[in-house]
């Protein structure tokens, strides 16, 4: 056996490592050799130990030799992947025959390495498992906080409206029936459709999206269900299809009123048979794939059009969530200001914590075309650019604030949901105000009498 070393290198993964092994001699070696490269190392000398030991300790990596008196290497494998079912193990034999491997990697093996073997041999199976190992603890933490993003918790709308919505996406995220989201652009019907997905059994496999207006008519066939090397002049390989990269998890098919009539039939066939066919194959390929869709068009005006499939719009509408226009539940903004606030202040490290009350009113007064993303760029917008910890009206774009100048003042009444004891109570301060107090003269612009204006400010409690 060769024993040389390789030099450590900043970019190689250490870790916590577990060495099984019955030769005390081999056993030695190897926590000499896995600790010059940094790595944590502790030993046993046979599997019932080092499960006790594997209990006890957070390893990264289990080193095994495959033959042991006891428990066998392989067994050790079985029995340390029910504890971590990713738990990498890297097994050593002296048996390089065919059923062995076999045998180790059926056992949930990460690699075998036959003897004898050299130092850079064993190290360069080290460092892929760590590395590997790495990769997946990632790809947990990146999923667990995807998920946490889009928890029900983080949606956010205390008006009623927004509420029934949140009960209805709670109730219907196991469901295995398709969805269709309806609502103005902007209205968020992606988060509503993530947080389906993110609360739902199929939360760990792929939320893969598709805006069918963004991709031309002749290549949607291909995005959707793939295609096999040949079919067409560019087809230089296979490439599978969406259909196929959402299985076991959720497509969601953004815009789905802008999809071609002629592509129309075999989406139909797609979500009813759960197979596709990719182009130029011969074959169907079973899918699992639940559909969300979306569209800010009046299907069932498309369908009576004769540009959108009926028996389509029924496949895609079992399950139908309606998003109100931010114009419809105006109450819900101020609590958007703040979550946005809070949101760009953290990303951009700025000292901003709140907007005073006549730019919040300004923000409630303005109708918001572009809904819930109007409003955030808005906010992304004062949070960069204002000068100081709360958002004035000077912060705001120049167009809202002067549509809100220019708003009817009945309008904004609306816009901001006053009763009409605060339209009245507003309409009174507003005119004692304009005259500098004057009672007569108020009483006169009002059209009552100085004992009916006297009587109005002492019920809401005007100062002179």
């Amino acid at each position: 056996m060769v024993m040389s070393f390789t030099e450590p290198t900043a970019t190689n993964p250490t870790g916590h490592i577990l060495v099984v092994e019955d030769d005390r001699e081999m056993a030695r070696f190897l926590t000499e050799l896995l600790r010059e490269e940094r790595h944590e190392v502790e030993v046993e000398h046979d599997g019932s130990s080092a499960v006790d030991r594997y209990k006890l300790g957070k390893f990264d990596l289990t080193i095994t030799d495959l033959m042991m008196p006891g428990m066998k290497g392989t067994e050790l494998v079985s029995r340390l992947r029910e504890i971590d079912a990713d738990h990498p193990v890297l097994l050593i034999t002296a048996f390089g025959t065919i059923e062995s491997a076999v045998q180790a990697m059926r056992a949930g093996a990460f690699n075998y390495i036959t003897k004898p073997f050299r130092s850079e041999e064993i190290l360069l199976h080290v460092r892929r498992a760590l590395e590997q190992r790495s990769l997946r603890q990632e790809l947990e933490r990146l999923r667990t906080e995807v998920r946490g993003r889009y928890q029900f918790s983080n949606l956010i709308g205390p008006s009623q409206q927004m509420q029934q919505i949140f009960d209805a996406v709670t109730r219907v995220s196991d469901m295995p029936a398709n969805i269709l989201v309806l609502g103005e652009s902007g209205t968020g019907k992606e988060l509503i459709a993530r947080a389906i997905h993110f609360n739902s059994a199929r939360a760990r496999g792929p939320f893969i999206t598709l805006n069918c207006a963004a991709v031309p008519g002749a290549l949607l066939e291909s995005e959707l269900f793939g295609y096999v090397r040949g079919a067409f002049t560019d087809a230089k390989k296979d490439r599978r299809g969406l259909f196929q990269e959402a299985s076991g998890g959720t497509l969601f098919l953004d815009e789905i009123s802008e999809i071609a009539v002629n592509l129309q039939a075999k989406l139909l066939r797609a979500i009813e048979e759960k197979e596709v066919r990719p182009l130029g194959a011969n074959k169907n390929e079973t899918v699992d794939a639940r559909i969300i869709s979306a569209t800010n068009r009046d299907l069932e005006q498309r369908v009576q059009e004769g540009s959108f499939r009926q028996d389509l719009y029924y496949r895609l509408n079992v399950i139908r969530i309606e998003l109100p226009p931010l114009r419809e539940r105006t109450e819900d903004i101020p609590i958007l200001v703040e979550h946005f606030i809070r949101k760009f202040a953290a990303q951009a490290k700025r000292n901003v914590t709140g907007i005073d009350n006549d730019a919040l009113g300004t923000l409630m007064s303005h109708r918001w075309p572009g809904n819930v993303r109007e409003l955030e760029h808005v906010v992304e917008r004062a949070v960069l650019m204002g000068k100081n910890p709360t958002i004035g009206t000077d912060d705001l774009p120049q167009p809202i604030i002067t549509a809100g100048q220019n708003d009817a003042p009945l309008e904004k009444a609306v816009a901001k949901g006053y009763t009409l004891h605060q339209l009245e109570t507003e309409y009174i301060k507003r005119v004692m105000e304009s005259t500098k107090g004057n009672k007569t003269e108020a009483a006169r612009i009002l059209g009552v009498d100085r004992t009916t204006l006297y009587r109005k400010l002492e019920e809401y409690k005007f100062s002179d």
